[in-house]
């Protein structure tokens, strides 16, 4: 079922809800429920359709148990941020990929023991109200287009560069999903032929060049090549406790090899990124995750990259490329804004 039939069958028999309550009773503010999940911890949060946080819960996934265990965690912690009163109006989920938003079919998380579940209708039935699911990375960039660093712009390209990367396209004020649900999957695009193992199975894709997994990886392949560094005295000389992040700090502190390292992987992106521009035209470029927290250290090369292989300035002048503004609560904020931008499909 798409998403307008699926959430006008659900608000049809409430048509005539107004009925119910007196002339003295002034109608509660609608509420939406976010959720967010992933192989670590499952979060939900109550907001107004303002944007108002009114309830959130956390708890750990524990993958371990098992999917179905996974799955009743999920609905504990929405149980716990329904309200005792007042009207939910839908639920939205961030969910990790791949995953089909058209159906709520999560299809096979890395992270999670669940394969072709049926996620949204799970939930829907739990709760009684509409549920819609979109992948993490997607929602990320409606969040920010919507909350975030992308305000104002109807054409809002995100990319979260952390253990992998991923990307989200918002076109025209819509987000741009595809036939599935599984496009702008940029860390997929082949960015090195015959280049290292990507997780996915390929080789040279750009999450294989330029994620925190692969920064990580090339700086410890050169320390063990003799390179010289500050990293080992950080780590006291253990390299099993390196990541991204301490790649990352030995740059701001103006480590040589870290800063190198950096450069190269913005290089990727950068490169990645003109290409992007040519297929989206962007009036902004956003940038979420872990190893964007290096600031200019990250941006700066890759605006330079995108200067250099874009087919004209006019793709990138007065295109701000900036970090993101959410945090963490990037992916609670997404599934709200999804919840948000279908229920109001449905009602115009």
């Amino acid at each position: 079922m798409d998403s307008r039939k699926q959430c006008q069958a659900y608000l049809r028999p409430c048509a005539f809800a107004p009925l119910r309550y007196s002339l003295y009773y002034t109608r509660p503010m609608p509420q939406f429920i976010a959720v967010d999940f992933g192989g670590t911890n499952i979060r939900a949060a109550r907001y107004t359709e303002d944007g108002a946080l009114l309830a959130r819960a956390q708890h750990p996934t524990l993958a371990a148990g098992g999917g179905e265990a996974v799955v009743e965690r999920i609905l504990a912690t929405i149980h716990e941020v329904l309200p005792a009163a007042g009207e939910v109006m839908a639920v939205g989920v961030a969910a990790p990929g791949p995953l089909n938003p058209r159906t709520g079919t999560l299809i096979a998380p890395p992270n999670l023991p669940i394969r072709n579940f049926l996620l949204r209708d799970a939930i829907q039935d739990a709760v009684g109200v509409p549920v819609f699911t979109g992948n993490d990375a997607n929602l990320a960039a409606l969040a920010e287009w919507k909350f975030g660093a992308g305000r104002g712009h109807a054409d809002v390209l995100y990319l979260t560069i952390s253990t992998g990367i991923g990307s989200g396209v918002v076109s025209g004020g819509r987000l741009l999903l595809g036939k599935d649900g599984l496009a702008a999957e940029a860390g997929h695009i082949l960015a090195v032929p015959d280049g290292p193992m990507c997780g996915c199975g390929q080789r040279g894709h750009l999450e294989a060049v330029a994620s925190g997994t692969a920064i990580a990886r090339t700086t410890i392949g050169r320390l063990h090549g003799g390179a010289a560094s500050t990293i080992p005295d950080m780590l006291d000389g253990d390299l099993s406790r390196l990541t991204a992040a301490t790649v990352g700090q030995a740059a701001q502190a103006g480590d040589a090899l870290a800063i190198e390292v950096l450069a190269e992987a913005s290089h990727w992106i950068g490169r990645t990124l003109a290409s992007l521009m040519h297929l989206f035209n962007p009036g902004i470029v956003i940038f979420g995750g872990g190893v964007s927290q290096t600031g200019e250290l990250l941006l700066a090369p890759i605006r330079e990259a995108v200067n250099k292989y874009t087919l004209s300035p006019a793709y990138w002048e007065g295109v701000p490329i900036v970090q993101a503004q959410l945090g963490d609560d990037v992916g609670l904020l997404g599934a709200l804004a999804l919840a948000l931008e279908e229920t109001k499909e449905c009602t115009t």
